[in-house]
């Protein structure tokens, strides 16, 4: 249960990306894309914070707050920026999620992974599985969260591309915030 509640919120920030990015109409393939890209990143980042986590944590822990804002805040403020630039037209013409975004938004949202993968081998429950599941979980839940961003972006067009927008700031925020206040 401890596993399971860790990989889920540690899932979270990529589920609320995937629900924004679906907002501004990425398709099933993008989604795919998406879910794909949060899963191996979310592995991949709790995997080496479990692996060699407190040394790379003692150089990363400085910035890592900083970096997540500042991709967050950028896509968020993409987002935004697009809410009130593009019209539907422009939108369905839209050639799908490319590459660096999907970096970006890859790292943005592992950061805390890292974190959470250096606490994992004190939770004796074996480090491939625990990474394991974060990394699936994260999968499921960026497709649950595509799912309802598009639900919400086809009922309430652009103004919810908005909120998702600020959605994306705000996280990006939080982060900030929590790690300043330690």
């Amino acid at each position: 249960m401890t596993l399971f509640l860790l990989a889920l919120g540690v899932a979270m920030d990529a589920t609320a990306v995937s629900g924004g990015m679906a907002i501004r109409g990425a398709r099933p393939p993008d989604i795919l894309k998406l879910a794909v890209t949060f899963g191996l990143f979310q592995f991949g980042m709790s995997l080496a914070g479990a692996l060699g986590g407190k040394v790379i944590l003692t150089h990363f822990a400085a910035v890592d707050h900083w970096i997540a804002f500042g991709l967050l805040a950028l896509v968020g403020g993409h987002m935004i920026y697009e809410a009130f630039s593009h019209d539907e037209e422009e939108r369905a013409a839209s050639t799908g999620i490319k590459l660096p975004m999907l970096m970006t938004l890859g790292v943005a949202t592992s950061i805390d992974a890292l974190a959470v993968g250096v606490t994992l081998p004190a939770l004796e429950l074996g480090v491939i599985l625990s990474t394991g599941l974060i990394g699936v979980l994260t999968f499921v839940l960026s497709v649950l969260g595509a799912w309802a961003g598009k639900r919400l972006g086809e009922r309430f067009g652009t103004s919810i591309e908005l909120l998702g927008g600020v959605v994306l700031i705000g996280i990006g925020l939080k982060t900030l915030v929590e790690h300043l206040n330690h």
